[in-house]
């Protein structure tokens, strides 16, 4: 596509400077940038339209894990009260 068109990581290092001069510096130009960068890792990171048994096996992992830290001084007890 048309180079102003193109995303930064698309862009060639000898086509930087040409990329560079085709972006809009002005304040509103700067705005949409900004918007356009925070409206792409919105999407990306919290925004996520895909789901599976990932997330919520992850949650559950948590949970477990937060719960053994929780009660590790009373675990540990009851094993060292058994062994003895």
């Amino acid at each position: 596509g048309p180079l102003s068109e193109r995303r930064l990581m698309d862009v060639r290092l000898g086509e930087l400077p040409a990329w560079l001069a085709t972006c809009n510096f002005s304040p509103q130009g700067l705005l949409g940038g900004v918007q356009k960068a925070w409206n792409s890792y919105y999407d990306k990171y919290i925004n996520v339209k895909r789901g599976g048994p990932a997330g919520i096996s992850m949650l559950l992992a948590g949970y477990c894990l937060l719960s053994y830290g929780w009660n590790y001084q009373h675990i540990s007890k009851i094993y060292f009260l058994a062994s003895v």
